[in-house]
């Protein structure tokens, strides 16, 4: 007589293991397969959320082992000194315990840069140059060379001599040994830029801003030094302009998808050769920037606020006219009030755009 393991009078007794899919924050990966776990915290409550495994293979195409890190050095006109700062990070690396590829991106250099960098890639293994034809800005040369990038911890940097890029290995030692965090930024003490006098007040009024938007405490909001997980960035890596406020956006990006990020504090030297800054356009930028960013990701924030103000003092307003003239309401009046129906309409239109977005 054979026995069911399963009778029909004990079906409501069986549990069946189903796979259920939890909530994750953009940027994260609903692959069941768990390479690791990331602890993470919404609203005071830690929770688990999967770590997507690299689905690279872990040889490159050459036979050679796949880098930990990818340090991304764009260059543009920097030939006099680029050959100093691959020495410096170089050193630095092969002191380390990790394997890594210097990857240096010539932005269409008008001097020697690309020929320093083809001569350096002869006395350096670990260096890989993809020169531009055309320059493009260091947010194209900072997109391009994460999406190329071999290693699983993608490093930012400038070659013009101001970043502390001898401690590239402390940064990425913290991402190793602590997954809670998917960013580690260099955090400047100082300012050694141009037009200090400007630059000081500007950069503090548009990172309180920022901070303001993102519920954030942002030590150093641009600064150029920075490792992240290259592929928690790969989602954001269209929102990146062209610019210097590529490193303001990706920031803005992980903070505002609750990654988080790790402030580090570190020196500033004064640069060597000519500054690419512009204070009035790229201040303008920088503001802009963030605002798009905001807007991106919580439209709410940035709009709702003003349509209550309109509201508010448009019946405030009102309230006083019909006080001082019975049933008379002036223009200006019902300009405030409609104003600010109209901004509120746009500001839960577009929060509803951001909740129906899929993926980022």
């Amino acid at each position: 007589m054979n026995e069911h393991p399963n009778p029909p009078d004990q079906a409501d007794q069986i549990t069946e293991r189903i796979t259920t899919r939890t909530g994750e924050l953009a940027g994260g990966s609903d692959d069941p397969a768990i390479a690791g776990k990331r602890a993470a915290r919404v609203e005071g409550t830690a929770y688990e959320t999967p770590v997507e495994p690299d689905p690279r293979p872990a040889l490159l195409e050459d036979g050679t082992e796949r880098p930990y890190v990818t340090i991304v050095l764009p260059c543009y006109n920097e030939g006099a000194h680029v050959l100093k700062e691959i020495d410096r990070i170089t050193a630095a690396m092969n002191s380390s315990e990790f394997t890594y590829e210097l990857l240096c991106i010539d932005d269409a250099s008008t001097d020697n840069t690309l020929e320093v960098l083809e001569q350096a890639a002869r006395d350096f293994a670990n260096l890989r140059i993809m020169p531009f034809r055309r320059n493009g800005g260091s947010g194209t040369a900072r997109r391009i060379g994460t999406q190329q990038a071999h290693g699983e911890i993608v490093v930012w940097t400038d070659a013009d001599m101001t970043y502390e890029n001898e401690r590239i290995p402390e940064l990425v030692r913290i991402l190793r040994d602590d997954v809670s965090y998917d960013q580690v930024v260099g955090a400047r003490t100082t300012e050694e830029g141009t037009h200090k006098w400007a630059r000081v007040p500007a950069k503090w009024f548009i990172r309180n801003v920022a901070q303001w938007l993102t519920k954030t405490k942002i030590p150093d909001l641009n600064s150029g030094l920075r490792a992240f997980r290259r592929e928690v960035s790969l989602p954001y890596l269209r929102l990146l302009p062209a610019g210097f406020s590529c490193v303001t956006t990706i920031t803005i990006a992980f903070l505002s998808n609750q990654h988080d990020i790790k402030y580090v504090d570190t020196s500033y030297a004064k640069r060597a050769g000519v500054s690419k800054f512009h204070f009035v356009n790229d201040a303008y930028r920088y503001i802009l920037q963030v605002l798009r960013m905001v807007m991106y990701f919580d439209p709410l924030k940035v709009l709702m606020p003003p349509a209550l103000w309109l509201v508010v003092i448009g019946f405030l307003k009102g309230v006083v006219d019909m006080v001082r003239h019975p049933f008379y309401f002036p223009a200006s009046t019902v300009l405030l009030i409609v104003s600010g129906i109209m901004i509120g309409s746009l500001a839960l239109l577009s929060d509803l755009v951001v909740r129906s977005r899929d993926g980022v």
